[in-house]
């Protein structure tokens, strides 16, 4: 599905004023939800290992990208920052500009990682955790759904 059909029902969602939207087309199927900002995000995120466990289907395995593949085998050693919300992934505040972030970057809580632009909105996505950023898991223009893994924090 198009991400400007998303963003379309994303804007469609908030004029409306309801709380949910499926759509399927064929064999793609969007849920658009909307539910608490602070608990949601991490109750969603909870069960990430299960692709790694699931290793039989190729389709989660030929669209991940190695990293995320790696970082989701070993949860323990890093803490994974999600998507927490579904948009357009920045990793610098203008075109251009140097990134918020890099691989490699010692990071305190409450310093910004990155921006994701929602419904011509853009928000700034900060750090939950003191580290190392061990893995960038997306690149700058990446549209993210709502639980993706962004960065791996060590």
């Amino acid at each position: 599905m198009d991400i400007r059909k998303v963003k379309k029902l994303i804007e469609l969602l908030e004029e409306s004023g309801i709380s949910e939207i499926e759509i399927k087309e064929g064999e793609e199927s969007v849920r658009i939800s909307r539910g608490p900002t602070t608990a949601a995000p991490m109750a969603y995120y909870a069960p990430s290992p299960l692709p790694a466990l699931g290793g039989g289907g190729s389709a989660p395995a030929a669209g991940a990208s190695p990293s995320v593949v790696a970082s989701a085998a070993a949860p323990s050693a890093d803490h994974l920052v999600p998507a927490p919300m579904v948009g357009t992934y920045y990793s610098a505040p203008a075109p251009g500009a140097k990134a918020f972030v890099q691989m490699g970057d010692e990071v305190k809580v409450g310093q910004v990682l990155c921006i994701i632009e929602a419904m011509k909105m853009m928000n700034q996505i900060e750090s939950d955790r003191a580290g190392r950023i061990t893995s960038v898991m997306v690149q700058n223009g990446d549209p993210v759904e709502f639980g993706q893994p962004l960065f791996s924090i060590s």
